[in-house]
């Protein structure tokens, strides 16, 4: 088999060769994308799910289906240790200037940069630090009270108004949004009920973990009146086999029936493994078709590879008594435990984890799907942290 012709791409966010099993959800973005443009009011979406389940392929696919449409996009990648006013500002500085070139006359275009140059000097920030070099008077009282849940929707709303002036939309895409805080959750919250109740053309497309609904109800009671939270999870069998066997018809090369099911037994049907296990097989397999006894000799390359890139660098960012806490819930095996069980295993009284817990999620290595339950982000870690740790201490 050729390598260079090897169809599957592993990677963060990576585009896959077939991005099966998720028309229903692209069928919602087209929905809302196209009554936006038309002035009718939609639902913005907030994309959860866990880790390697493609939330940023598909984030960034609607981004494309946006611009084809006449969107104007702002992609932008929250962080723990980054406030939202700096990452988004140099990008809404260019929707600006975008819109400034569109056709038909008008001036909401730049009061709209004024206010952009106000919420920057709201924000105490100093301009040459994110290069926005805006070279324009302020609009004083707009957007410039260092208060971003005061800011951010005046500055939304005149984005807005410039975009329907010059009859265009805009698409304002935030990856990993429950790394904001909540104050910034909070804040584009009401920046989109804002654009709601003025049916402004600005969309909310954001990608997060499964904390992300119970975030933004805790941040605005009425985020659900807002947003859909189409939850993007495994694939299903006959999805992951039309995954992984297209690209490889696209090149001539066909997979059996036992191998397609022995991939899908051991990725579950998450599509980054499905991208990890095919590139593999298909380096590893010496001609078409592809069998079963191909996949099974990939194991050990995979395994390697998923424990080196995609867990490693998870792991290396806790402390001692943060991996022996994910040790424990390993040890219960992979589904959702109970607090108190953790407690127990790790031999400690059940109020003395909550910190641990509490950092565990602020780095999105656990959420809780209901109450006093607590589950991986990251699937098959249960997995992984048995071979990280096989001589298993309790003591935190």
């Amino acid at each position: 088999m050729d390598p260079i012709k090897n169809p599957f791409s592993p990677g963060a966010g990576s585009p896959p060769p077939e991005l099966a099993g998720r028309a229903p959800i692209l069928e919602q973005a087209r929905i809302l994308l196209g009554r936006v443009l038309l002035g009718k009011p939609e639902k913005s979406l907030m994309l959860t799910g866990l880790r390697g389940v493609g939330k940023t392929v598909l984030l960034n696919e609607v981004r494309r289906m946006a611009q084809d449409t006449g969107y104007r996009t702002v992609l932008i990648e929250a962080h723990e240790d980054k406030s939202l006013g700096p990452l988004i500002a140099a990008p809404l500085k260019t929707v600006f200037f975008e819109l400034d070139r569109l056709a038909h006359a008008g001036d909401r275009v730049k009061r709209g940069l004024r206010v952009l140059r106000s919420f920057l000097g709201g924000l105490k920030i100093k301009m040459g630090e994110i290069e926005i070099g805006l070279d324009i008077e302020a609009e004083t009282g707009a957007a410039d009270s260092g208060d971003i849940e005061i800011d951010l929707p005046n500055l939304f709303e005149a984005l807005g108004e410039a975009a329907k002036e010059k009859g265009s939309a805009v698409a304002i895409l935030i990856d990993e949004i429950q790394y904001l805080t909540q104050k910034e959750l909070g804040a584009v919250i009401m920046a989109m009920h804002r654009m709601q109740q003025r049916q402004l053309p600005v969309i909310l497309l954001g990608a997060g973990l499964p904390v992300l609904p119970g975030l933004a109800g805790e941040s605005k009671s009425y985020a659900e009146r807002l947003f859909a939270f189409p939850d993007v999870g495994a694939l299903s069998q006959p999805d992951a086999n039309q995954a992984i066997s297209e690209p490889a018809l696209v090149e001539g090369v066909k997979i059996s029936d036992d191998a397609l099911a022995e991939t899908y037994r051991l990725t579950k049907g998450y599509p980054y493994f499905i991208q990890e296990w095919g590139y593999q097989i298909w380096n590893l397999a010496e001609s078409s078709p592809i069998e079963f006894a191909v996949v099974q000799s990939a194991a050990a390359t995979v395994i390697k590879r998923l424990d080196q890139n995609f867990f490693r660098v998870r792991f290396d960012r806790l402390t001692p008594g943060e991996k022996n806490f994910l040790r424990a819930m390993a040890e219960l095996g992979p589904t959702a435990s109970r607090s108190g069980d953790i407690a127990a295993c790790l031999g400690v009284k059940v109020n003395s984890i909550g910190p641990v817990r509490a950092k565990l999620i602020k780095k999105g290595m656990i959420y809780s799907p209901a109450y006093g339950d607590i589950a991986f982000t990251v699937p098959l870690f249960d997995e992984f942290m048995k071979r990280a740790m096989p001589g298993f201490d309790a003591r935190m």
